[in-house]
């Protein structure tokens, strides 16, 4: 049986799953609506970027709430967001009620991608904190294949409007999460934060603390002089290891290939219903090396992982982005060469990015911080995925230009993560706070 810190884990990560769901589902739809609202190359991109532009506002101000009302709560009323964004787009005819649903998704999509990593490192004991951490994008890549998954089979099925159940279906999930989350604690480090020791303290003995006294004095300890706001001198470090590691995971160009995948394969010439079953295999390579990595991101580290991910997915860009460029010839391996690149962005970013990010932060700043770098990484996926459909319209090469723009931009990532960032594998929260000389 699981142990009660996985299983409130597992509860928490299934916002990574309507997360990764919401995220890329629009695919499956985009260029039928693009002909349904006959939009252009800038309203397209605005389009299926519009559930992003919520998703920064969302990764933005999700700190407040949950610092003031509570991480379980928040996630409560997320929860909310989703139904009402699943149902939303699923029946509205209008392109501005659509949008306006979109961003509503977004908002919910980019408040999860900040609470529920930091909820999960908050309960999670530093012996299991990477893995734990890691079940949320576990959850994100298991939304995204199903995603993929929902939108052939509708595909196949040729229903009316297939379009709406793909968007739709996602209220089904989004219900189960809010039933669960009834049956999860309150974060005690939110609750110590608040001066309610008395609650803290038994949710941290079913959390496995022995020594309850060292845990609570070891919190209060870690915010007793750091309650100011987190812009200041202190936390430039946290502040710069989060914003460039969540600029670069999107600059590696992942939404660009998970929103426009069908139309990536058949800009290299695959038919249509290639073009939404190829996607399927990204789904499953992206989630099997998710795995491989949360077995993994506790034993050898974060930078290992980042490292490894970042010389691989040098590679597979190159390679992607010469498919694009002159004839045709090679267009065939485009699907091995996209499968190689999201195994290793899931084998390092995708896995590293939401454990580093929840983890670097000390306690009294810790939603300030990953909230900023929430926002940092939609911002950045907002910009891409915008441009990405005005540069390839109408350009039989169009895919070569981003493809190796995002090949340089993991070049240097990889020197960030070589000389620059910190390991912080082993360690707990307040540990890591005193390397970083924030103590």
């Amino acid at each position: 049986m699981l142990s009660y810190p996985v299983r409130i884990a597992l509860i928490a990560a299934l916002g990574g799953f309507l997360f990764g769901f919401e995220t890329v589902v629009i695919s499956g739809a985009e260029q039928t609506l693009e002909k349904f609202w006959q939009l252009n190359g800038l309203t397209q991109g605005f389009t299926v970027a519009s559930s992003i532009f919520g998703t920064v506002f969302g990764a933005s101000f999700a700190g407040f709430p949950a610092r003031k009302y509570g991480r379980k709560k928040t996630l409560q009323v997320l929860s909310l967001f989703f139904i009402v964004a699943a149902l939303g787009c699923a029946l509205v005819s209008a392109w501005g009620g659509f949008i306006a649903f979109r961003i509503i998704g977004g908002l919910a999509v980019g408040a999860s991608s900040v609470i529920a990593p930091m909820y999960i490192s908050e309960i999670a004991p530093a012996r299991l904190r990477g893995r734990l951490t890691g079940s949320f994008q576990v959850s994100i890549v298991t939304g995204i294949m199903v995603a993929y998954l929902t939108n052939y089979l509708f595909t196949q099925l040729q229903l009316p409007d297939a379009w709406r159940w793909m968007l739709g279906v996602m209220v089904i999930p989004a219900v189960l999460f809010a039933v669960l989350l009834f049956g999860i604690p309150e974060s005690p480090r939110w609750l110590i934060l608040n001066n309610n020791i008395g609650a803290a303290r038994p949710i941290l003995a079913r959390l496995g603390e022995t020594d309850l006294s060292a845990a609570v004095n070891a919190i209060q300890d870690s915010v007793k002089e750091h309650r100011e706001s987190l812009f200041q001198r202190r936390y430039a470090k946290p502040i710069l290891y989060a914003m460039l590691l969540a600029m670069f995971n999107q600059l590696s160009g992942i939404n660009a290939i998970l929103y426009y995948a069908p139309r990536i394969f058949q800009m290299a010439g695959f038919d249509k219903s290639q073009s939404f079953s190829q996607p399927i295999y990204i789904g499953v390579a992206n989630l099997v090396f998710t795995l491989l990595a949360m077995t993994m991101i506790d034993k050898f580290g974060r930078k290992t992982l980042l490292i490894i991910g970042s010389l691989g997915m040098i590679l597979f860009l190159t390679l992607t982005a010469f498919t694009f460029k002159g004839s045709s010839t090679g267009n065939s391996n485009l699907l091995y060469y996209l499968i190689g690149f999201i195994a290793f962005f899931a084998f390092s970013q995708g896995a590293v990015i939401w454990v580093f990010i929840s983890e670097i932060f000390p306690n009294s700043v810790r939603s300030q911080g990953v909230s900023l770098g929430s926002t940092t990484h939609w911002v950045m996926a907002a910009i891409i995925t915008s441009i990405f459909p005005l540069l390839v319209e109408g350009k039989g090469d169009g895919g070569f230009i981003p493809f190796i723009f995002f090949a340089v931009m993991m070049v240097l990532q990889l020197i960030f993560v070589w000389r620059v960032m910190p390991e912080t594998r082993g360690r707990t929260l307040e540990e890591i706070q005193k390397d970083l000389g924030i103590s």
